[in-house]
């Protein structure tokens, strides 16, 4: 993992591009909702469709050790060698929506992928891939960080093909009555939100993915175990490859804030717009068939995720006290349906002063924090 860094741009949107604390998923927050007022949550307030194999785009940014690269393959998350966690994360948040990603997860015992949507109170939604199990998928889901339980995680089936060597489409809907886990448009698992009660997710949530090692001997034995580990790095390198990522929030507007302390999605504002605005126009792609459901009987003492009380998705990420800027897009300027920032009404001209925007040669933040766009080979 990178360390921390204290470094503060002048301009906001080069921080919400480049900082590696907004490249790296939570496993705390160091602003809390339910105990204080913190600042805005950036909102995509739109639908978008990421094709990875055309490169790198200012909607998702590259972090953690290890590689990220993008070329035929789409983005590929590569584990080398003990702390490598390459990874991506949305600039942005999204209220409600359905994220979808076509992706192959990383082989290898003990090697981990990971799709993860988190909010700064710690509702979460997550899939998780073993590199060893290539059959099924880890699907999880956590409310306001607490894990008094462990029964929140299932093992859904992932088809007959080998889900490390073929293309699969793994969906997340989300909506204040229900969550759907989908895999090429089968339903493996739904949640409603009465069944959950006030565990339910149902925050703002930033999207972010990639790859990492739960079988590290230097991990704890529970996550070693939960990962099928140890990790031969010898056997590696180890890649996950993401092809596409669609994202549509059903919600409309500029920014999230939370009105009050409860973690109620009731009291979430949407800045210039309003939450569910774009449920009824968000045209969802449609369940073709429902799986059986998945056992829910981890193992005893190793928790959905593998980790515990830090971390709930086991992904080892930190944060260090900085969030998301709240203007990731500057004034006049727009996110295209593809994950690109131009300017509003028109395009290939030169960004403002001091802005950086990415492009084949992926971001300058990249390069100063280790991001590593490229081309894959």
């Amino acid at each position: 993992m990178l360390p921390p860094s204290r470094w503060k741009p002048a301009a906001a949107f080069v921080a919400a591009l480049s900082l590696p604390s907004l490249i790296s998923a939570q496993t705390w927050t160091s602003c809390n909702p339910l105990t204080q007022t913190c600042p805005p949550n950036p909102a995509l307030g739109m639908a978008i469709d990421v094709d990875f194999t055309k490169g790198a785009v200012p909607a998702f940014v590259a972090g953690g050790g290890g590689s990220t690269t993008y070329g035929p393959d789409g983005a590929v998350f590569t584990v080398s060698r003990g702390g490598d966690a390459p990874q991506v994360a949305s600039v942005f948040f999204i209220m409600f929506g359905h994220v979808e990603v076509t992706m192959r997860a990383a082989p290898g015992a003990g090697i981990v992928s990971s799709l993860v949507l988190q909010s700064d109170d710690l509702d979460e939604i997550d899939y998780e891939w073993i590199g060893s199990d290539t059959l099924q998928v880890q699907t999880n889901y956590f409310g306001k960080g607490r894990t008094t339980t462990y029964n929140r995680g299932q093992f859904n089936p992932t088809g007959p093909a080998d889900n490390t060597a073929t293309y699969l489409t793994y969906a997340i809907d989300w909506t204040a009555d229900r969550i759907v886990w989908s895999v090429e448009g089968v339903a493996v698992r739904t949640l409603s939100a009465a069944d959950a009660g006030d565990e339910y997710p149902q925050t703002p949530m930033q999207v972010k993915f990639g790859a990492w090692s739960g079988g590290d001997p230097a991990n704890a034995p529970g996550t070693i175990q939960w990962a099928n580990g140890p990790t031969n790095y010898a056997a590696g390198p180890f890649a996950m490859r993401v092809r596409d990522a669609k994202v549509v929030d059903y919600s409309t507007g500029k920014s999230y804030s939370y009105g009050d302390t409860s973690g109620s999605w009731r009291s979430i504002r949407a800045e210039g717009g309003a939450v569910n605005g774009n449920l009824d126009k968000a045209g969802r792609p449609v369940v073709t068939a429902t799986a059986a459901a998945g056992p829910t009987s981890l193992s005893p003492g190793i928790p959905a995720g593998g980790i515990g009380k830090a971390t709930q998705t086991g992904w080892p990420w930190t944060r260090d006290g900085s969030t998301a800027s709240p203007n990731p897009v500057p004034d006049g300027w727009v996110m295209t349906a593809e994950g690109k920032i131009v300017p509003a009404g028109g395009s290939a001209v030169r960004p403002p002063n001091g802005w950086v925007m990415a492009g084949p040669a992926v971001l300058l933040g990249f390069a100063v924090f280790g991001g590593g766009g490229g081309e894959d080979g």
